[in-house]
């Protein structure tokens, strides 16, 4: 069985210096007071950079390099990681993770692959190409090392003084909050977010164990994995659960930038969608906290 608290104090030893200390500060919006961590601001507009550089600097990368599936973020990171210690990338994208995010990872350094389909196309073709050239797989979710880089994040966090009783998340795959799940060890209540559209833990929860599903929606080309982890499905049994609409995504990413000037993509306003729109209602004198995860927005808005 895995030490989560070992594997991320490990994670945070080797990754300090490599990524940022996201800010963390309370907001008020929609009528909703809440800590924040600003982890949308972390090297490549996202929480991966933690995972990418724990992955690299634990193991013994070959002289083929690294290679990704991605629905964007992850392979920026990658990209960016891989870049900074010196190793070659492939990172391999489906099309839905849109320009803005395929530019990202082209800016990385990595050499970024367009697949047809979804998320579970790219990661057959990186495991093709993890066949054909040696290079070292580094998994989006599903591996150790990633869900303890992730875990950093909440180590941190808690380091900058969180408060709260209780963390929204968003889910896609699951490693941010498997990590956040393997540190936090049941000390405050961690609530699951996941579009409606996209039900990737939701749906292991209600089956007893991970299964495909099909994903699509605003947030899919962060949110898109096709079925939940197994490392996070076994650390999230128990863990409550909610859905929301493509609509509340959308409001949510709107109030905060128009009430707290904060820019993130709907991945990154996913879990503060379920406190907006009530899919999940706090008890009273419940203290909240929002995971701001993602700010790699389709299309870009400064692209001229």
């Amino acid at each position: 069985m895995t030490d989560w608290q070992a594997e991320i104090e490990a994670a945070a030893a080797r990754v300090d210096g490599h990524v940022r200390r996201t800010p963390v500060c309370t907001l008020d919006v929609g009528g909703h007071r809440f800590e924040a961590k600003l982890e949308h601001m972390q090297h490549t507009g996202s929480f991966k950079a933690r995972g990418a550089f724990n992955t690299l600097l634990a193991a013994d990368v070959p002289a083929g390099g690294v290679v990704a599936a991605s629905g964007g973020n992850h392979g920026a990171a990658v990209g960016y990681a891989a870049a900074a210690l010196g190793h070659p990338a492939h990172v391999f994208v489906p099309e839905i993770a849109g320009a803005a995010k395929i530019a990202v990872i082209e800016r990385s350094g990595a050499t970024c692959h367009v697949v047809p389909g979804v998320y579970a196309d790219a990661l057959a073709a990186a495991r093709a190409h993890e066949a054909a050239t040696g290079a070292m797989q580094v998994h989006a979710y599903d591996a150790v090392p990633t869900l303890a880089g992730q875990g950093t994040c909440l180590r941190e966090w808690e380091r900058q003084g969180l408060e709260a009783d209780t963390v929204l998340i968003a889910v896609g795959g699951g490693g941010l909050i498997g990590g956040a799940l393997g540190w936090l060890a049941g000390r405050r209540k961690v609530v699951a977010v996941e579009p409606r559209r996209a039900p990737t833990l939701h749906a292991a929860l209600e089956a007893g164990a991970p299964v495909d599903v099909e994903v699509g929606g605003v947030a899919a080309n962060a949110l898109g994995a096709s079925r939940i982890g197994t490392l996070c499905f076994g650390l999230a049994r128990g863990v409550r659960s909610v859905l929301v609409e493509d609509d509340a995504i959308i409001h949510a990413r709107r109030a905060l930038w128009q009430e707290a000037r904060q820019l993130v993509e709907p991945a990154g306003a996913a879990a503060l969608a379920a406190l907006l729109s009530g899919a999940y209602v706090p008890e009273p004198g419940e203290r909240v906290a929002v995971l701001l995860c993602g700010a790699n927005p389709e299309p870009d808005p400064l692209d001229a």
